[in-house]
């Protein structure tokens, strides 16, 4: 096991917000040549990071989900945008938002719609989007995934849906603080500061959306990954 430096103390906003983790994964973001990079979460489990497919074209399992793309949809941190343009190609509106301003940047730069916006603050047209996203492990923003649903639904037209990617069977709910990490040329990882974050998998998703007044309309597998499709409960 590697080495890792002594981690950096930062206090912790209180009330959920994506714009904790914008600084960590902006500097991944913005040096996609460098070494590995993980997400380390406070209970030891470690996930790499798959900059370069983010950077990227659309990769099949999440070109997929644009066929349940019916009409205008947010890309909710949407990174480097691959998602929003791929909707955007498909002749859909869609607009990509993000607390990092290097993933907004480059989302521009590919040409597609992306605010820089803490997606718990004000959006524009809320209410009027037919379908929220949620992908790349994006439930985790602001560590509360009830909160986040609940948000998603304030955002949607009656009848709309939220796609979310999800943990296989078994990781249940975590909630906890997290740090984006980089491998050093000197064998070290180098720790970003903490943040709030959340795991959620296929099977713990169905009483969280419940919480969020949401129902659970389907859970579908690509590939090695999983996702779900979430809609009103009333």
């Amino acid at each position: 096991m590697n080495p890792v430096d002594t981690p950096l103390r930062v206090a912790v906003p209180d009330g959920p917000s994506s714009s904790g983790a914008a600084d960590g994964f902006a500097a991944v973001l913005a040096q996609r040549t460098a070494g590995g990079r993980w997400l380390m979460y406070g209970d030891g489990v470690r996930s790499p990071l798959p900059v370069d497919r983010w950077h990227g074209r659309a990769e099949p399992a999440v070109a997929g989900l644009v066929d349940r793309c019916v009409g205008p949809t947010l890309d909710l941190g949407c990174g480097p945008g691959r998602f929003t343009v791929a909707l955007a190609q498909a002749g859909l509106t869609a607009v990509g938002v993000d607390a990092s301003a290097v993933a907004v940047r480059l989302t521009r730069a590919r040409g597609a719609v992306a605010l820089h916006r803490d997606l718990f603050a004000a959006l524009p047209g809320e209410g009027r989007w037919a379908h929220a996203v949620l992908i790349d492990g994006n439930i985790g923003i602001g560590g509360d995934p009830v909160a986040l649903l609940r948000r998603c639904r304030e955002l949607l037209v009656p009848g709309g849906t939220v796609l979310v990617e999800l943990e296989p069977p078994g990781a249940g709910l975590w909630q906890g603080q997290a740090r984006v990490a980089a491998a050093h040329r000197a064998g070290r990882l180098l720790l970003g500061p903490a943040f709030r974050w959340a795991r959620l998998d296929v099977r713990a998703v169905h009483p969280v959306a419940e919480a969020a007044g949401l129902s659970v309309r389907e859970v579908f597998r690509r590939g090695r990954r999983w996702f779900g499709e979430l809609g009103s409960a009333r």
